[in-house]
């Protein structure tokens, strides 16, 4: 039995003593930054796996449901604005989210004509009329109050929740676009549903970037709370130390859920949809049900991963959400550690985050060793800009690193285990 398991315990023993490395070199602060932060990336890949891995789901805006999870944690776990909800902007906002409920009550109500006699190429007219309505009367009405929130009291602040309450909303929210995208891209082929995420996650950003009102825009959002003591009460490292554990402990059940799930009829069912769509539709099976399902449920873990990751950071910052970090190397994480595979997503998690974050101090060294034996032995002057190009050793170290692996491993280092059942 152990040799059917010895290529994991070789890699997670390579990669503790990377860790152990890490840490004697950089630190046990800085150690326990890069794991809590590798950890919030795990939960996130855990949630792509099962819509890619499981399901064959091509998700390209994991960066916006990343954005809303952490947007989500910070209204509802940022301390209440005092001066907001004394004046009268906040019954004036109301009105306007109120005008906005009854136009969506139209709309939904115009989608139901057909039902009355009503022909549906009418219905459809009356349907884009009304939205076309709605959204200009919401937008005139919305204006003067933002501006006067932005001006008076610069935004709308908190709401001072407990912030495992704002990780579990966000993660709700980030499955309710999903359902929206899905409802409507799941029966097209694949790449409308790519477009479709890649679109909604710019739209996600440019919204959180422009709404100052609701998200303070570019001046950003800190200190977030954290719902373990801070560095103020524990200092640095106990209290990474302390919010790495409560992590830990979050994968651990959503492992343990995923790979119950995998496993179970469920898991099946969705394996074959993916391997075989034609002959699971022929058996009877609701492919769009269930792939709407996992779509749902992989976005919720990457709204509570994204929740997470900015409660530890401590600011909301729009501007900081990028496709490169919170969309590519997601991707990477669970090519490398092998799609379908949560050990081996958990894997590629870790290592890929700790080769991404080490990638410019060690690029700095290099370049230090280079400059002196240059200048030692050959007198040549470095270039001026020479150590601000470590951060970009960070794109070809991962680049490389994501060629080697489809090269001779293009399952991933840890592929996924088919269990035949009878």
């Amino acid at each position: 039995m152990f040799a059917n398991y010895k290529r994991e315990v070789i890699l997670f023993s390579g990669l503790f003593l990377l860790i152990m490395l890490v840490m004697t070199f950089m630190g046990a602060a800085y150690s326990t930054r890069m794991l809590v932060e590798a950890a919030c990336y795990a939960i996130i890949a855990l949630g792509l796996t099962i819509q890619w891995g499981y399901a064959g789901l091509f998700n390209a805006g994991i960066m916006g449901f990343i954005a809303l999870g952490g947007f989500i944690t910070m209204l509802f776990s940022f301390p209440v604005n005092e001066d907001f909800w004394a004046s009268g902007h906040a019954s004036d906002l109301g009105s306007v989210f109120f005008k906005l409920v009854l136009g969506i009550a139209l709309i939904w109500g115009s989608i139901k004509l057909t039902r009355f006699g009503v022909a549906q190429k009418w219905q459809r007219l009356i349907t884009l009329i009304l939205i076309g309505a709605v959204y200009i009367t919401f937008m005139a009405s919305l204006d003067p109050v933002a501006n006067a929130i932005e001006k008076d009291v610069g935004f709308i602040g908190g709401f001072g929740l407990p912030v495992w309450l704002g990780w579990l909303v966000g993660g709700v929210a980030a499955g309710a676009i999903s359902y929206g995208i899905g409802h409507i891209c799941l029966g097209l082929r694949s790449d409308y549903l790519a477009i479709a995420t890649l679109g909604i996650a710019e739209i996600i950003k440019a919204f959180l970037k422009n709404a100052d009102w609701l998200t303070h825009g570019t001046l950003t959002v800190s200190p977030l709370p954290w719902p373990t003591p801070g560095p103020s009460d524990l200092g640095f490292i106990m209290a990474r130390a302390l919010y790495l554990s409560l992590t830990a402990a979050m994968i651990a059940i959503i492992f343990f859920l995923l790979t119950r799930a995998y496993n179970a009829p469920w898991g099946r069912m969705l394996r074959a949809i993916r391997d075989n769509e034609t002959s699971s539709l022929a058996m009877g099976k609701n492919v769009n049900g269930r792939r709407l399902e996992v779509f749902i449920f992989g976005s919720f873990l990457m709204g509570v991963g994204g929740a997470v990751l900015t409660t530890f950071n401590g600011i909301f910052d729009p501007s900081g959400y990028i496709p490169l970090n919170h969309t590519f190397l997601i991707w990477v994480m669970v090519i490398l550690g092998g799609a379908g595979n949560n050990l081996g997503t958990l894997f590629g998690a870790v290592f890929v985050y700790i080769i991404w974050t080490m990638s410019e101090p060690v690029a700095l060294w290099v370049f230090d060793v280079v400059r002196h034996l240059g200048e030692s032995w050959f007198d040549w002057q470095a270039p001026g800009d020479l150590d601000s190009r470590a951060l970009q050793a960070r794109v070809f170290v991962i680049g490389l690193t994501i060629t080697l692996v489809l090269r001779y491993a293009p399952k991933g280092v840890i592929p996924e285990r088919i269990v035949h059942h009878t």
